[in-house]
């Protein structure tokens, strides 16, 4: 496989926010009055916070994206920690000389917190963050800007996932796809949008690339 970009999500893929998020949902529901349960709490992990909470109640969307983020930031740095062989395996693929590129519907400042406190973001080319673009995944967009900003082509990209709207997007812009098996919301799921891969382990990504 002639593979020469890798872009990836971040939280859920990378970096491990799954307590952190579920938390933050669990907080901000209760400071509404509302209950939802885990698998639907865990359904809510991926979207723009925005389009979430616009569907649970439009009038107080924004007063809940607020509660999220405060709370969300607060407790941060005590739950956030690189998945199990991340930085090693991006040390490879630096060494042999590929792009690296991250695409997240994290807000910018709060990914980057996130890649430093992890010890990845040295690793990376660019970053595209919700607040850089239009349309969130699974549409196109954040694909191409992190193309663009790498002059990439589309036949020598790969998309790396934890949900269904990174392979989608992936997709829709024409690139390689890669799930991880390691996605809260569980491999079946994200075999259902036929990703070219499906990783069980970070550094199967190596062999994928062949270094």
């Amino acid at each position: 496989m002639n593979i020469h970009t890798i872009l990836f999500d971040l939280d859920g893929t990378l970096i491990d926010t799954n307590d952190l998020i579920n938390e933050s949902f669990y907080h901000t529901f209760k400071q509404f009055g509302l209950e939802f349960t885990h698998e639907e709490i865990v359904s809510f992990n991926g979207p723009p916070l925005k389009e979430t909470f616009e569907k649970i109640d439009l009038d107080k969307a924004e007063a809940m994206i607020t509660t999220y983020r405060e709370h969300n930031l607060a407790h941060h740095d005590s739950y956030v920690k690189a998945f199990p062989h991340v930085k090693e395996t991006l040390e490879a693929l630096k060494k042999h000389g590929l792009q690296l590129g991250i695409v997240t519907t994290k807000m910018r400042k709060t990914a980057i917190r996130g890649m430093k406190l992890t010890g990845i973001y040295d690793y990376f080319n660019t970053i595209i963050a919700l607040d850089d673009i239009t349309h969130a995944k699974p549409h196109l967009e954040p694909v191409l800007r992190a193309m663009e900003n790498l002059n990439a082509e589309a036949n020598t990209t790969l998309m790396v996932g934890d949900n269904t709207h990174d392979i989608e997007s992936g997709q829709h812009a024409g690139v390689f796809t890669a799930g991880v098996a390691w996605s809260l919301k569980g491999e079946e799921v994200l075999n259902q949008c036929k990703p070219t891969y499906m990783l069980q382990d970070m550094k199967d990504l190596l062999e994928i690339i062949g270094v």
